[in-house]
């Protein structure tokens, strides 16, 4: 793993979680799990997950399960060999994957994943097309494009297109928009247009959605109640 795409605190409050893509004129990124306790890694390669592919989005789920989301995309320089992204469930203890599937033809990417408040999987798979995902099925009972409503998502190294709110609630950021899923149909509230173009999300801090603008640090404050 050269660039890092996704980090993700596992439930036992002493596992950390990264996938990303690798080194220069390399294909297929693995999966690193840490124990900032101990110290100890177990690298896994994209052979082990999926090969040719590198994991860009995750995910966790009850029962110790990740939901991984890849990419096609190389390292910089090298050679894009797999036709098709995937959507994968790992076992954490085991470290094994039980299921793989191109579930969205022709995607290349699944750029974020979130469970959302119904228990469901919502994701984005390049940038455009919204999904939500049965675990328990491993179908996806939701799809549609956005691009006409909101062009794509924010992008870069771990985009962070999903934000949580405190009380379980799910914005999603656009790069000139800022809205809000609703969970009843997973239709997108807008909350905001943009003045400037948003290149990566961030987190919610005193009731402001904080996110990246070139290099600038900017926040949107959420309508108050």
């Amino acid at each position: 793993i050269h660039r890092p795409s996704r980090l993700l605190a596992a439930a036992d409050g002493r596992t950390i979680i990264m996938g990303g893509t690798p080194a220069y004129g390399m294909t297929g990124g693995g999966l690193l799990f840490w124990d900032r306790s101990s110290g100890q890694r177990v690298l896994l390669t994209h052979q082990q997950v999926i090969p040719d592919q590198a994991t860009i989005s995750l995910v966790a789920l009850e029962g110790g399960k990740l939901l991984g989301g890849t990419t096609t995309s190389p390292g910089t320089g090298g050679e894009t060999k797999a036709k098709q992204a995937e959507l994968y469930l790992l076992d954490q203890a085991t470290k094994a994957i039980q299921w793989h599937a191109p579930l969205i033809p022709a995607a290349q990417g699944y750029t974020d994943l979130c469970l959302g408040p119904d228990g469901l999987v919502w994701g984005f798979a390049d940038r455009t097309v919204f999904f939500v995902f049965d675990p328990a099925t491993r179908k996806i009972v939701h799809q549609r494009s956005i691009a006409a409503d909101f062009t794509a998502t924010v992008s870069h190294q771990g985009p962070r297109v999903f934000v949580q709110g405190p009380k379980g609630e799910v914005y999603s950021l656009f790069v000139r928009a800022i809205c809000q899923i609703e969970p009843q149909d997973w239709q997108f509230k807008l909350l905001a247009r943009s003045p400037v173009p948003l290149g990566a999300g961030g987190d919610i801090c005193q009731g402001r959605i904080w996110f990246a603008s070139g290099s600038q640090l900017c926040s949107y404050r959420l309508p108050r109640e």
